[in-house]
């Protein structure tokens, strides 16, 4: 397994924020994580709020954490919230499965890591995250 390199990181934080630039969506921070869900690059946009390295941050960290998109974990806490409530408050990094975080796969589906955007709807956040993987080679899940 090929680690996720920097430069592919940045790539991918470029090739989201020019999608959402595109669509015309808020301004928004993105965050991706590598397989052990440590941060490899960050950025927010000018005009976007405080909050969104830590809510993109905990995004990506919950998913790769879990193993699947945030968009499943916003479903699977529906039906065990008391368990991602205790996971959330007992994790060593900011835990949010809350839609817009997709997993970043390598050519034969190997996780290398995460990213997570903040900023829109969680439709719009994750909509970005899957072009800026797509863009970067990768495949997402």
């Amino acid at each position: 397994m090929s680690p996720l390199q920097s430069d592919k990181a940045t790539q991918i934080i470029a090739e989201a924020l020019a999608h959402s630039k595109t669509e015309g969506y808020p301004p928004m921070g993105v965050a991706v994580v590598d397989a052990a869900g440590q941060i490899k690059a960050f950025l927010r946009e000018d005009g976007a709020t405080a909050l969104r390295f830590d809510i993109a941050m905990g995004k990506a960290v919950a998913a790769v954490g879990m193993g699947c998109s945030s968009r499943t974990l916003t479903e699977m806490q529906t039906k065990i919230p008391v368990f991602f409530a205790t996971l959330a408050s007992s994790t060593q990094q900011h835990f949010i499965p809350q839609t817009g975080a997709v997993l970043i796969k390598d050519a034969d589906g190997i996780i290398l890591g995460a990213v997570g955007a903040s900023g829109g709807t969680g439709d719009q956040d994750e909509a970005i995250c899957i072009a800026g993987i797509a863009a970067a080679g990768y495949t997402h899940a």
